[in-house]
């Protein structure tokens, strides 16, 4: 029994009470993403593989792609659309070595990345921009303005629901 450590349970500081709650979706990205050969001191590791992850959010006028991209240079990303599907793709490079330097920890990953979005119905394709300052890169993807949300006005009408935006009768 003396092997046994006893170890304090600390709750993890977070921002918002909402990142407590179980999320499915993150379970089955965090899934998909397991590799059993990619374990720790398993011989048949790969060595360091470079997956950035990425935040998508929605606001009033665009949808947003962030990721953080340390150490690589504009020239070697590539945003692309086809069709409804955003790819962006690119590569980290590996340091370059001097022979008589010793290395005692290798943990930083380096090598080619793709990851594609399906975009949803009204972006405006023809006008998104991607930025690379800093090491993080943003995509903007513009709503188109049919498809953004509009305000409609409560009026008066004879039961159809429907009134004549003229002169505010309502249609048959």
């Amino acid at each position: 029994m003396s092997n046994l450590v006893r170890r304090e349970t600390r709750e993890p500081t977070r921002q918002n009470a909402n990142d407590y709650r179980w999320d499915p979706l993150r379970v089955m990205d965090a899934f998909l993403r397991w590799d059993p050969f990619r374990s720790e001191g398993n011989l048949l590791s790969r060595g360091g593989e470079y997956i950035p992850h990425f935040d998508v959010k929605e606001n009033k006028n665009a949808y947003v792609l962030t990721a953080d991209l340390p150490g690589v240079k504009d020239e070697d990303v590539d945003v692309s659309l086809n069709g409804n599907l955003l790819t962006v793709s690119g590569k980290r490079e590996d340091e370059r070595r001097e022979d008589g330097e010793q290395y005692y920890s290798v943990e930083r990953s380096h090598g080619t990345f793709s990851r594609s979005f399906s975009l949803p119905d009204g972006v405006d394709g023809g006008a998104i921009s991607a930025d690379l300052k800093s090491g993080v890169l943003t995509v903007q993807i513009p709503k188109r303005p049919e498809s953004q949300p509009r305000k409609i006005t409560l009026g008066k009408s004879n039961g159809s629901g429907v009134t004549n935006e003229k002169t505010g009768t309502a249609k048959a």
